[in-house]
């Protein structure tokens, strides 16, 4: 019978091979298990953040969760029933779907899904897929249309069921891509932010996982097995611009390490007076006051930030 010596422990033990086999396949578990309490410590410390950080969830407040089925809804309902055992406020989930009648989609899955987790939910029936067919041409991009009667049936089943907050599942590389997309195709400086009132200026609409990174709600979403529903109304559309967007950020991630969480830290730390949107800055009533300004033009030199130098490192101008 084949062995292996065991060093670990003081003198050295003959282990049979299949029992080096267990053990290897033990400490990989429990190394796959410490990864997995990390990701989902990780998760709740980043939800928390945001959710103290933009004063999203409040005492009493009854939170409609939008659950698509997809990993992200999943994710950010699960996070939310973890921290409402600890939150020292008291606050009431409602899991809520909208079943838009799409070929092929399985009814059946988030009801018996969320019976078994003990949440109060809410399927919402509606065909906006035939309508969305019917009145944009085949080939055309479906989400413009799609999000516009999905968003005022959702406002109106929040309405329905008393909710104080509308809760989407839009993670931290959903708010960049919105970001870019404004402003490659749209002439825009506009996110998605974290918390803001509805376009009818009725409800107030939350992102919890405004922080987490979409890579971990994929990993998640493995570890916790989500019955994950495809949307076979969008989901073939393979050029739409977002796509491109996100093909973009994961190539940056791969060759600049660090650009897109500088980038998405950038958008919490504006300097309106150093944009060019007078409704944002008194440009037209901007006079001298003879008041030394450290935000004030710096005029010839340039902004300080990590320069390259001929020999490879880097200085900062700063410190010129």
């Amino acid at each position: 019978m084949n062995a292996v010596i065991d060093h670990s422990a003081e003198g050295a033990v003959a282990i049979p091979a299949n029992a080096e086999a267990q053990q290897l396949s033990r400490k990989k578990a429990e190394k796959i298990a410490l990864e997995n309490n990390k990701l989902h410590k990780r998760l709740c410390r980043l939800v928390g953040q945001a959710i103290g950080d933009f004063n999203m969830i409040e005492e009493g407040d009854k939170v409609m969760v939008c659950l698509s089925g997809g990993k992200d809804s999943y994710a950010l309902l699960d996070i939310l029933l973890t921290l409402r055992e600890r939150a020292p406020i008291h606050f009431d989930i409602v899991a809520v779907n909208l079943d838009q009648k799409q070929p092929n989609f399985p009814p059946e899955i988030l009801p018996a899904y969320l019976t078994e987790l003990g949440v109060a939910f809410h399927i919402e029936n509606q065909d906006t897929y035939s309508i969305v067919k019917r009145l944009i041409p085949e080939g055309k991009t479906t989400c413009s249309l799609c999000s516009r009667l999905r968003r005022g049936i959702l406002y109106r089943v929040a309405d329905e069921l008393g909710a104080t907050k509308i809760a989407l599942g839009h993670h931290r590389d959903d708010i960049l891509e919105t970001f870019f997309l404004n402003m490659f195709f749209g002439g825009k400086l506009k996110g998605m932010p974290a918390k803001l009132v509805s376009d009818d200026g009725k409800h107030m609409v939350i992102r919890p996982l405004a922080y987490v990174k979409e890579e971990d709600t994929e990993r998640y979403a493995e570890v916790k097995n989500f019955p994950i529903i495809p949307c076979d109304l969008c989901g073939s559309q393979e050029n739409l611009q977002r796509k491109q967007i996100k093909a973009m950020m994961r190539d940056w991630d791969k060759k600049f390490p660090g650009r897109v969480e500088s980038i998405f830290s950038s958008l919490a730390n504006v300097a309106p007076s150093h944009l060019m949107d007078p409704k944002l800055f008194g440009f037209t009533d901007l006079k001298t006051d003879g008041v030394p300004n450290p935000m004030g033009d710096i005029a010839f030199d340039e902004e300080p930030c990590a320069t390259p130098t001929p020999f490879g490192a880097t200085i900062t101008l700063q410190s010129l």
